[in-house]
């Protein structure tokens, strides 16, 4: 009888944290998350070849394998929109020796051409002529907001969205977590 207690003893505690990590991983889920950044469902970038402000051919997948920040917006691009792309290449910056697994696109949604002078302060930025495209149309239903920065995924797909006005504090958070962490890119 006691060598039964003792079996069923030996048992439970080797079952126990078995069935208590699948309730725990089934059932529970986090309050709160440590990504600054809205995770969206991962959607697929168009395959389509769209152009650069000076006339070169440009695709999505010409960045593939890199982490791409992007801002949909048009070219007469209000302090809003210049702040966003400062941002952008403060966050790209501040990741030292991870800065060449990030690459930056500004997709124009209108056919005028952006200033001269702000297309010299966003220099290595990627300025792509996109309007009426069907990557722009895949930001925009993904935006609920003006100037919403999105984050691409080496693997070519739309996976994160910034605020209008984001912290860039918080975003230079995340790229290190996702350059420390990440061995795609």
């Amino acid at each position: 009888m006691k060598g039964r207690k003792v079996l069923w003893g030996i048992a439970l505690v080797c079952v126990l944290p078995v069935v208590a990590s699948y309730v725990l991983y089934f059932l529970w889920r986090p309050d709160s998350t440590t990504n600054y950044g809205q995770l969206l469902d991962p959607r697929p970038l168009p395959a389509e070849r769209l152009t650069t402000v000076d006339g070169q051919p440009f695709d999505f997948s010409s960045v593939k394998g890199r982490w791409v920040l992007v801002l949909a917006e048009g070219a007469s691009c209000d302090a809003e929109c210049e702040q966003a792309l400062y941002f952008i290449r403060q966050v790209r910056k501040a990741q030292g020796e991870h800065q060449a697994r990030i690459e930056r696109v500004w997709l124009l949604t209108d056919a005028a051409t952006p200033r001269r002078e702000l297309l010299g302060a966003i220099d290595g930025t990627y300025v792509v002529r996109a309007a009426g495209s069907a990557t722009v149309a895949l930001f925009d239903a993904q935006r609920d907001d003006h100037s919403a920065i999105h984050l691409v995924d080496p693997l070519g797909q739309v996976m994160m969205r910034y605020p209008e006005q984001p912290d860039p504090k918080k975003m230079i958070k995340d790229f290190q977590r996702l350059m420390k962490y990440s061995r795609l890119g």
